[in-house]
């Protein structure tokens, strides 16, 4: 086992790391920007080491001053939380190249993932079940509209190399067809300096499952169910649940054995989660995350299993702690993203936090590093904490995060909270009944332009 880990990342899930690690008797060294310097993270570090300036490219996603960090400090491990590095496979490679461990996958598995096209062919190579589309890329228009042509309108443009919803455009008729390809390949090039794209057919009133699995890197895979993610905003996440509110034991558990298997064949190490769209009873494959998800406290939850922790125990050559068969589904979980943003049109809010209060109380979680006094800077993500509640089945737990937000106090700046609290006096999310479509159409009718 490790003596000390660096968390290369900042924030709650830096938080999150740190208290894993302390949990299990190991030293954590907490890397900052000049920015963070009185972050909570840094306060709860056993070290931390300032890494650059406030840009993240000069910092937190500086690789040069991340293994410095390590050597100044003996740090043994890097875990890279959620977001900057977690998925990148140049930084993985470094870090094995510098004799240390990344606690996560191999930087094979990342590449093999991280490619919108590469990870279709390998889900179908594993038997995972994909959404028709296009054979690798569509090198131009006309193949676009003979790719359209024989799956059918509507279809989606997607950039190989997208993410967070940039580099996607949807075609419902083929009269849309050839602004939404050339726009999804200038967007891909703009954000990701890459402007290939693929085609897929677009579901029209598709749920947003994705599976949480983890492989020991021996062959050996598990499943821990799945989380409907289905509200969102722009292709981000603003809700999720665990166990899925549409999903069958049935549907569970043959979804679950197909990608525990595949994480097995690929001889994976470590989390991860395989993304799907669900219609009608069908799964179908759109990404795979090599990484920690930030809503991973919802199947920790219903689960009893402390994700972070295996992740450690996994990377240090340890084997899984659980098997299959002892995993089983305890009530229902969600949680929501407290964000510092302003309503209706969700505009970041830094600044300084003046008071703050977590809600408590029986099976209420709140991951945040804010404190009273803290100033929330303006240069990173403007996720502030996830509040995630558990219950003994969903009518509890969506009572409990009702009660769980009044009781949240956050002034100085302005949150996503009542975002929530409306969303709870909406019948269609207190029976489960949305898609992945249907914030996004409230938004529009509840605040009118």
């Amino acid at each position: 086992m490790f003596d000390k880990i660096l968390i290369a990342n900042r924030g709650e899930i830096a938080l999150r790391v740190i208290r894993a690690c302390r949990e299990m008797g190991i030293k954590s060294v907490a890397v900052h920007s000049t920015a963070d310097s009185d972050a909570m993270h840094v306060r709860m570090a056993d070290e931390s080491v300032c890494i650059g300036p406030p840009s993240s490219a000069q910092s937190y996603l500086s690789i040069p001053a991340i293994i410095s960090a390590c050597e100044i400090t003996g740090a043994q491990a890097i875990h890279p939380g959620y977001g900057f590095l977690s998925e990148n496979a140049n930084f993985v490679q470094i870090v094995e190249d510098h004799d240390l461990t990344f606690i996560g996958p191999s930087a094979a598995h990342i590449r093999q993932m991280g490619d919108k096209i590469t990870a279709k062919d390998t889900a179908k190579a594993l038997g995972i079940p994909c959404v028709p589309g296009s054979d690798g890329g569509v090198p131009d228009y006309e193949t676009a509209k003979k790719v359209a042509a024989d799956m059918g309108y509507p279809v989606i443009i997607k950039a190989t190399a997208g993410g967070g919803g940039r580099g996607m455009k949807v075609a419902l008729t083929e009269d849309e067809l050839e602004v939404a390809f050339r726009t999804a390949r200038s967007e891909g090039k703009a954000a990701f300096g890459n402007d290939e794209v693929y085609m897929e057919k677009y579901l029209q009133r598709p749920r947003h499952i994705e599976i949480q699995v983890f492989g020991d890197g021996k062959g050996n895979g598990v499943h821990l169910g799945e989380r409907d993610c289905s509200l969102q905003r722009r292709h981000q996440k603003v809700f999720e649940e665990a166990p899925g509110p549409c999903i069958t034991p049935e549907e569970r558990a043959r979804i679950g054995k197909i990608c525990a298997d595949a994480i097995g064949k690929m001889g994976y190490s470590g989390a991860g989660t395989i993304e799907f769209l669900y219609e009608d009873g069908e799964f179908y494959f759109i990404e795979m995350n090599t990484r920690l998800q930030v809503e991973h406290p919802v199947t920790e939850a219903i689960f009893g299993q402390d994700l972070v922790r295996e992740q450690i125990r996994v990377a240090s050559g340890l084997p899984l702690s659980f098997k299959q068969e002892e995993l089983e589904i305890n009530g229902h979980a969600i949680e929501v993203r407290i964000n510092a943003e302003r309503l209706p049109n969700f505009a970041p809010c830094p600044g300084k936090v003046t008071a703050y209060h977590a809600p408590g109380g029986l099976g209420v979680r709140m991951d945040s590093a804010l404190y009273d006094g803290y100033s929330i800077p303006p240069y990173y993500d403007s996720l502030i904490g996830k509040l995630i509640v558990h219950g003994r089945d969903r009518p509890e737990a969506l009572a409990r995060l009702a009660r769980s937000l009044g009781e949240m106090i956050v002034d100085g700046v302005d949150t996503s909270t009542p975002l929530f609290e409306m969303l709870l006096q909406e019948d269609d999310v207190l029976s489960g009944n949305y898609n992945i479509h249907w914030l996004e159409k409230w938004l529009d009718r509840t605040f009118p332009e």
